[in-house]
């Protein structure tokens, strides 16, 4: 969930209703509208044309979301339901904010996104079950014994996949298992407790609370060749040599503005060939204070880029950017100095980024192809 380039990167909890606004776009907004006006609705309307263009080409585009402004605020309900197919929770779904405390459950969140998406017929992206970040107190301060942490384990996928089987169809797992600029597994809880193998693990008990569920290993800093995309691909080969129940990969695709890299379809080919399904899973790309006309428009290329390299590989079945508007957005918070990294600016004006993604669907001849949309 985090930048595969930012430097200095920090752990967030993202998505937070009222983080630093982004910076205006003012004059810009005028023209940027206009560029849009055949891809986003008008107040007469019903929706936009992204959802139909993805359908036509068989892949699902999702929005992360975060449930306050999800419950109360029309507009961000607007952009969500009339320009995309699917949604993941922001943070609601984390073990922090599920289970805040042992055997204590909060459903009141992951059940708001679920029932919303389900009024508006959009699919839900199951996010995440094992992380090393946004852990409660009594979690990542416990002292445990590796039989211990496999109970906390299965109470935990017992509860929230069992809770959501057949309505969450799509689970990320496991959620940055490498260290952050390197090829070596994190020394998280569950390494330090479990060993190397709960990666296994976890993928193994989860496909036994649900079975027809399909399982991701999401990372960051794997979009373009490396030493970190080589060590998670030896990795889902070892996983995939020994049966493990592994169905997809996700790319977070958290981007500095220049960073997308030219081989992203190279890379996410590696696992299509395997028999995986992958997706783009967190899609941002910020650009430094103050954004000007040349930079959006050069970010729009950029997520062009990105939706075309999902289109270019058989088994890409969704595209997600992290958060429906640039005032919802983590990256301000997170990266002080960087802003604007969403297609819809602080008042949920669509950008150029959105127009980029029109065009790399309408370039490309409509061809629709099996696989599950979150």
């Amino acid at each position: 969930m985090h930048n595969a380039t930012s430097g200095g990167r920090r752990a967030p909890a993202r998505g937070r209703g009222g983080l630093l606004a982004a910076g205006a776009l003012g004059a810009v907004a005028v023209a940027v509208t206009a560029v849009l006006v055949v891809a986003l609705p008008r107040e007469d309307s019903t929706g936009g044309e992204l959802p139909a263009l993805a359908d036509a080409h068989g892949i699902g585009l999702g929005v992360a979301v975060a449930v306050n402004p999800l419950v109360h605020d029309d507009d961000y309900q607007d952009v969500v339901t009339g320009n995309y197919t699917s949604v993941t929770a922001e943070n609601t779904m984390k073990w922090q904010y599920v289970q805040p405390e042992r055997y204590e459950f909060d459903w009141s969140g992951p059940d708001a996104v679920v029932g919303f998406a389900e009024h508006h017929g959009l699919d839900v992206r199951g996010h995440t079950l094992l992380w090393h970040n946004q852990q409660p107190a009594w979690l990542s301060e416990g002292s445990w014994t590796e039989a211990e942490l496999l109970k906390v384990m299965r109470e935990h996928m017992d509860a929230l996949l069992g809770r959501y089987q057949g309505r969450i169809t799509t689970w990320d797992v496991i959620n940055e298992p490498l260290v952050d600029a390197g090829p070596r597994l994190r020394e998280n809880l569950w390494y330090q407790v479990l060993g190397e193998d709960y990666i296994a693990q976890a993928l193994t008990m989860a496909h036994e609370v649900d079975p027809d569920a399909r399982l991701y290993v999401n990372e960051f800093g794997i979009e373009g060749a490396g030493d970190k995309a080589d060590a998670l691909y030896d990795l889902v080969t070892d996983l995939l040599d020994r049966g493990v129940p592994l169905h997809g990969i996700g790319f977070q695709g958290h981007f500095v503005h220049g960073s997308v890299p030219e081989d992203m379809a190279d890379q996410m080919r590696r696992y299509s060939d395997l028999g995986l399904d992958v997706t783009v899973s967190e899609l941002d790309v910020r650009l430094p204070e103050p954004p000007g006309p040349e930079q959006l428009e050069a970010q729009a290329h950029e997520y062009q880029r990105v939706v075309e390299a999902c289109l270019d590989v058989p088994t890409c079945v969704n595209v997600t950017v992290w958060g429906v508007s640039d005032h919802h957005s983590w990256i301000p918070e997170w990266f002080p100095g960087y802003t604007a990294a969403l297609p819809f600016d602080d008042s949920y004006r669509p950008k150029p980024a959105l127009a980029g993604m029109v065009q790399a669907l309408e370039r490309r001849p409509a061809q629709r192809r099996p696989g599950h949309r979150p």
